[in-house]
């Protein structure tokens, strides 16, 4: 009996040690997001005029929420699933940092750059909390990228009534909303299609 104990340990304690790190990793990048956030919305430094940091700091953290409530609402199903914590807030955590900063208006590709690697991780997070269901690779696909494509759309929606709307850049806005909106699809096309293959693999090692 003690020896079976000692062995049981050793099985539920290793998972448990392995993720340890994940899970300091995942409070320190939402610390480091809710402090910029804050700083952002209150410094008062000139590369946040016009950003909509107000905002920003009203609805941002929600990213934040999003992931552990859902599984708390789920009934807490072991393990946690941090990857789709992590990739949620991250894109959140590059614009954020963008701006404080100063890279959006230092570097002419920094706002390019980040509609396609933040639809990325959007949509990867999207995609690691849908590879824990039996649906299947195409099926993935087609949510992820859909998922990415309306995503892409609300958000310039969201950007046109904050601060484009009336202010500096309405002249340019279509041809920018347009390429933002490809570069969006673009990012979440290449979650989906990583996120495909993985479930792809998932299934072959199944039926194995």
């Amino acid at each position: 009996m003690r020896t079976g104990s000692r062995v049981y340990a050793r099985t539920v304690a290793r998972p448990t040690a392995y993720r340890r790190p994940l899970f300091w990793l995942n409070i320190g990048l939402k610390a480091l997001f809710v402090g910029l956030l804050a700083f952002g919305a209150f410094s008062g430094l000139d590369q946040f005029d016009g950003k909509a940091f107000g905002w920003r700091l009203l609805l941002y953290p929600i990213a934040a929420l999003i992931v552990p409530v859902a599984w708390r609402l789920r009934g807490s199903p072991p393990p946690y699933p941090y990857a789709a914590d992590i990739l949620l807030v991250a894109p959140f955590l590059v614009d954020v940092a963008g701006n404080a900063l100063d890279l959006y208006d230092s570097i002419v590709w920094w706002d390019d750059l980040n509609h396609l690697v933040n639809w990325a991780l959007l949509c990867g997070a999207l995609g690691a909390a849908l590879l824990r269901t039996t649906l299947r690779p195409l099926v993935l696909f087609a949510v992820i990228t859909g998922f990415g494509a309306a995503a892409a759309i609300l958000w310039e929606i969201g950007e046109y009534f904050a601060f484009i709307r009336g202010g500096t850049e309405l002249a340019t806005a279509y041809t920018d909303t347009l390429g933002d909106e490809i570069l969006g699809l673009t990012g979440g096309a290449l979650a989906a299609v990583t996120v495909a293959v993985v479930a792809r693999r998932r299934d072959t090692r199944g039926v194995e």
